[in-house]
């Protein structure tokens, strides 16, 4: 497998050469499609809510055949309607502009935040935990949403692993160190690097987002200190001391400190291919693969294997690191970009696709942005579909011009930008460090919700606290 992808650039490359047709780009009008075509991405998040529930093993061993089964169930017709050549290319589009990117990324801060390990054991306790999760947050917009988390998870998991009630912890990492953390700069989450690269100043979020984002924040930290001083007061929250599978210590100490400078490294190489702007690309079947972006990914499997060669075995056991987590997001998100290769058509044809209810709702009868409609459209979309393509959509619904949405159309810029980023958090596929945190936490033994479990406390918590930030912040 890992030949295969190892030759698959030098496949697609001698395949344009023996048939030039190929080298074409095969343009896919999402106006002719029916949303019958979004069944196929329907079937893959219901497989990813139901299967852990009716059939938990099964789901388990074989997750990735579901995933492959659904993305297959909508190719072989997509490639029978349209052609084989429509069908590649298309594929090559997602693997080569999005998935590739999006899973180079994430594995290498999933390896090096991996080979950071905090040594002795800090007490769960309701302030140590908020103020764990408050560090985490703002880590996120300078690190990363998925740095931050796979950074903090697991010191968190230990601190609390003598309490019987960890679940509401982790729920509210997700919630603001996977996703609310990430709103203050492009660095924090990929919808606004993505505006970043369509021309959004790289401090616009932070000038314009940070009412939003420090109220949400504020609100949840406190919120959670709560919960947690609630769970934490119960006479029977704790284990007995030696049932402790990590006991208190004072000393702390930090093995594998060479991963900081890999994950500055890391941060670093992103910004570079935002501000690197050669103009040149390599164009492999009509998609364009930007030269820095090219560069940047290259150089951050670099760096993923320097960390597993220089991090100490010890810091990795001691973090009881693993490849199951990145596995099962991997797994999972290759059919989700591949059956929602439809899905972000339809809705990139505007009020000519088969989601015109959905784009004509962010508009008055005069064609003027309704900023409460742009929050909840990109967010409720975020939720369940990519952030980052969902981001790109309703950017260009809004004029796409930069420079006039970060000026007149400011307040539906920054509705846009918070709907991507904060609804991530309504559930566990809205963001893919919400699925990692999961997995991590499953794997540390934490009953974690179910994805109904889970939406049920997005419901309760984010959903009438985005209602309040729609009358506060954005237009109704």
């Amino acid at each position: 497998m890992r030949r295969v992808v190892t030759l698959l650039p030098q496949i697609l490359f001698a395949s344009t050469l023996l048939f030039p047709a190929w080298a074409q780009a095969a343009d896919l009008d999402g106006a002719t499609l029916s949303a019958v075509w979004g069944v196929p991405f329907a079937g893959t998040l219901l497989s990813i809510a139901l299967f852990p529930l009716i059939a938990p093993k099964f789901w388990h061993h074989h997750y990735g055949k579901v995933a492959m089964a659904w993305g297959a169930l909508f190719l072989v017709p997509f490639a029978m309607q349209f052609g084989l050549h429509t069908a590649v290319a298309n594929t090559v589009h997602a693997l080569l502009g999005e998935y590739i990117p999006f899973i180079v990324l994430l594995t290498a801060l999933y390896v090096v935040a991996g080979g950071i390990c905090v040594r002795g054991n800090l007490h769960g306790t309701p302030k140590l935990n908020t103020t764990i999760l408050a560090l985490g947050t703002v880590l996120a917009s300078l690190m990363g949403t998925t740095g931050a988390a796979m950074l903090l998870i697991r010191p968190l998991l230990r601190a609390n692993d003598n309490r019987k009630h960890v679940a509401h912890v982790v729920v509210f990492f997700i919630f603001l160190v996977a996703n609310a953390g990430g709103a203050l700069t492009p660095l924090g989450d990929p919808p606004l690097f993505l505006g970043f690269l369509k021309g959004v100043e790289f401090t616009w979020t932070l000038r314009n987002l940070l009412p939003e984002t420090l109220f949400i924040w504020v609100v949840l930290l406190s919120l959670f200190y709560f919960v947690d001083r609630h769970y934490f007061l119960n006479r029977e929250e704790e284990l007995p001391r030696g049932q402790d599978p990590t006991p208190d210590s004072a000393g702390i100490r930090i093995d594998g400190k060479i991963n900081f400078l890999l994950l500055v490294a890391v941060v670093g190489l992103v910004l570079m291919s935002g501000l690197w702007k050669p103009g040149v690309a390599v164009d492999v079947m009509g998609t364009e693969v930007p030269l820095p972006a090219l560069v940047r990914d290259v150089l951050l499997v670099i760096v993923t294997i320097l960390s597993l060669i220089l991090t100490p075995a010890s810091a990795r056991s001691g973090n009881e690191f693993n490849w199951e987590p990145m596995l099962e997001v991997g797994k999972l998100f290759a059919g989700i970009f591949l059956t929602i290769i439809p899905v972000i058509a339809m809705l990139k044809a505007g009020t000519d696709g088969a989601f015109s209810g959905v784009i004509r709702t962010v508009s008055d009868s005069n064609g003027q942005p309704i900023d409460s409609m742009y929050f909840w459209a990109t967010g409720i979309l975020s939720s369940f579909l990519d952030n980052a393509p969902t981001y790109l959509v309703f950017f260009n619904t809004a004029g796409g011009d930069a420079a006039t949405l970060m000026t007149r159309d400011a307040s539906t810029l920054a509705a846009i930008s918070a709907g991507a980023v904060f609804m991530g958090a309504n559930t566990y596929i809205g963001n893919a460090p919400n699925l990692m945190v999961k997995a991590i936490a499953e794997s540390r033994g934490v009953r974690m919700p179910s994805f109904f479990g889970y939406m049920a406390y997005s419901c309760a918590v984010l959903v009438p606290l985005f209602l309040l930030m729609t009358f506060l912040f954005f237009r109704v």
